[in-house]
């Protein structure tokens, strides 16, 4: 992952270590505090992720930006949208 791709202020989600779904899920928990546009770098060690948050991104309406391997780890770039609910 190259410095040059991530937006000022690009936040990194550290999921080594945890199996899917939990790096989704903590994806997902970061993305419903977001008040504006922002990016997010979440590495993981499973592979899974590879799939699983493109596959969110699409569904819950935020943008998969890039994913890369980088020796055992795996690097996926999410930019996550605000998600304004009607009351």
């Amino acid at each position: 992952m190259d410095a040059n791709e991530l937006m000022p202020g690009a936040h990194v989600l550290d999921t080594k270590g945890l199996l899917c779904p939990l790096p989704v899920i903590r994806l997902q928990e970061f993305a419903r505090s977001v008040e504006s546009e922002t990016e997010v770098v979440v590495i993981a060690t499973d592979p899974g992720v590879l799939a699983d948050i493109p596959s969110w991104c699409r569904v819950n309406g935020h943008e998969h930006v890039s994913s890369k391997q980088l020796d055992h780890e795996f690097h996926v770039i999410v930019r996550a949208l605000p998600q304004f609910i009607d009351s």
